[in-house]
């Protein structure tokens, strides 16, 4: 579920914290759905319990996770989430376009781009959305 690179700079629960949205964004990680203990999830990462805990508060201060006393944590209703990813990456792109134009790569050229990455996606995924 989770694989930690030691070689990255970040802090370990930041990793975590990333690999956990990112389960929830992809509906792999469901509302609703239980999260694995801190205790459990830290004994299959080999990490200390304390950093599990640390990434759990910080998705739960996010509003990704919210926890039941005695029953553990568990995904919160993640549309939030996702509206505020698709803001972050259209500014992303926004700025990329810019840096494009800048350097001066056609706007035909950017629209050849996304059809061949969203046509390869597809056929990783077997469909969807262009």
């Amino acid at each position: 579920m989770i694989v930690l690179d030691y070689k990255d700079r970040r802090p370990i629960y930041e990793q975590i914290i990333e690999k956990l949205e990112e389960l929830m964004l992809l509906g792999i990680l469901k509302e609703n759905d239980p999260l694995p203990s801190v205790r459990s999830l830290a004994m299959d990462l080999s990490i200390n319990p304390n950093t599990i805990q640390r990434a759990y508060a910080e998705l739960e201060r996010r509003g990704c996770i919210y926890s039941i006393k005695g029953k553990g944590s568990f995904v919160a209703e993640n549309s939030t989430m996702k509206e505020n990813r698709k803001k972050e990456l259209l500014i992303q792109v926004s700025e990329i376009i810019d840096e494009a134009i800048r350097l001066g790569i056609s706007g035909q050229e950017l629209k050849q781009m996304v059809e061949i990455q969203y046509q390869a996606a597809e056929k990783l995924t077997g469909g969807g959305e262009t």
